[in-house]
């Protein structure tokens, strides 16, 4: 198959997902073409199979900002014409499945041209914090009945869907995955002692996210301010940078945490922060799936989260980690307590969860959902309106 692949070059969920699904895509023998505004940061090196296209956007006077839903559908149109797609995958609805459907009809009234299926994958915010604002929701919906084939990354956000638009299409849920040669945890003894220093009684806690305010930042601190009182000798990594990260930084200052706490801004490589990690907090109060959670317990870190959105969907409450609501920040404290300081139940948590992920979340296990959807969705005819 051809299939052009729509995402964001980020560091977020879906522009990890998108990514890794257009290199596997391409490594199982298909023709891949990334279309985004800048080259996404884990194609670092040529693969055969997979190219990218970089969408172009210009600032005119006129306008009085960049038109980027514009110049990214005429960019769908130029590659898929150059390219006979079959296939465009949109990830996220707004602007992308939107630009797909601009693109698609311009194909469709271009005689002789070969008009490609859409396909649209929901991520999280793209419902749940965009779609759902008035002034987008019907476009979102629009665009998301609009596609040929939609998937959710959850349960639990395809139920959001129908629940925040007034969408009709069948969402199917494909579950988000990881490339699980590269998320395993690599023993790195010098990174360890650069955060923990020389004493084995240090224990790291860690902490990855774009601190948008609903990873609540602030929670991530009071619970590390809880731990510290019964684990005096632990430590805090904060992974990544966004509005709210000051404000954590801030409140670590506050409790007298501030040489306890460490901030390393945004990481591309986070596999090797994480496999010197002995915990992982996560007390968002919206997940729709929570990769950065699947990625810590690759790495063989248990990870204490809220019960919140698909977390329960990756996490089996007490089994491969621990759920709390939200707002319970003692007993996350707790959990996290209890596993510093109790290696069995640490160990038994950490294997389970890497079993979990070997067994459910690998590509070897989600890209052929994707493989067969997109099969079952080119046997159908275009829904072009």
């Amino acid at each position: 198959m051809n299939v052009g692949i729509v995402c964001y070059a980020s560091v977020g969920g879906s522009g990890i997902v998108a990514t890794e699904l257009a290199k596997a895509l391409a490594d199982r023998g298909h023709q891949v073409r990334l279309i985004s505004p800048e080259m996404p940061f884990r194609v670092s090196t040529p693969r055969v199979g997979l190219a990218f296209h970089a969408v172009q956007t210009p600032g005119y006077p006129l306008f009085r900002e960049p038109q980027y839903l514009l110049s990214l559908a005429n960019k769908v149109v130029q590659v898929s014409r150059e390219y006979q797609l079959d296939i465009i995958h949109a990830h996220y609805a707004i602007p992308h499945a939107a630009a797909a459907y601009l693109a698609r009809q311009i194909l469709a009234n271009t005689p002789g041209t070969k008009v490609p299926h859409v396909i649209t994958t929901l991520h999280g915010t793209d419902v749940t914090l965009i779609g759902s604002d008035s002034s987008y929701s019907e476009t979102a919906a629009f665009c998301i009945d609009q596609s040929d084939g939609v998937t959710a990354v959850s349960e639990s956000l395809r139920d959001d869907t129908y629940r925040e638009l007034p969408v009709r299409a069948k969402i199917h849920v494909i579950p988000n995955f990881l490339d699980c040669d590269y998320h395993r945890r690599s023993e790195n003894p010098v990174l360890r002692a650069r955060f923990a220093g020389e004493d084995p009684q240090t224990r790291l806690i860690i902490h990855v996210s774009n601190f948008r305010p609903v990873k609540r930042a602030t929670s991530v601190i009071d619970i590390f301010d809880r731990i510290r009182q019964r684990v005096p000798s632990s430590r805090l990594l904060l992974v990544g940078d966004g509005p709210d990260l000051d404000t954590a930084c801030r409140r670590a200052r506050e409790l007298g945490l501030a040489e306890a706490v460490e901030s390393l801004g945004e990481q591309e490589e986070v596999v090797p922060l994480l496999s010197v990690a002995d915990l992982f907090l996560l007390p968002s109060e919206q997940e729709s799936f929570g990769l950065a959670a699947l990625e810590a317990m690759a790495c063989q870190v248990p990870v204490v989260a809220s019960r919140v959105g698909g977390l329960p969907e990756v996490i089996d409450d007490g089994v491969t980690g621990f759920l709390h609501p939200p707002d319970d920040l003692d007993a996350m404290a707790s959990s996290a307590v209890a596993l510093l300081t109790d290696p069995a139940r640490h160990q038994a948590v950490t294997e389970a969860a890497l079993a979990a992920v070997l067994q459910r979340f690998c590509a070897n296990a989600i890209v052929p959902l994707y493989v067969e959807f997109y099969s079952r969705v080119l046997a159908r005819e275009r829904n072009i309106a």
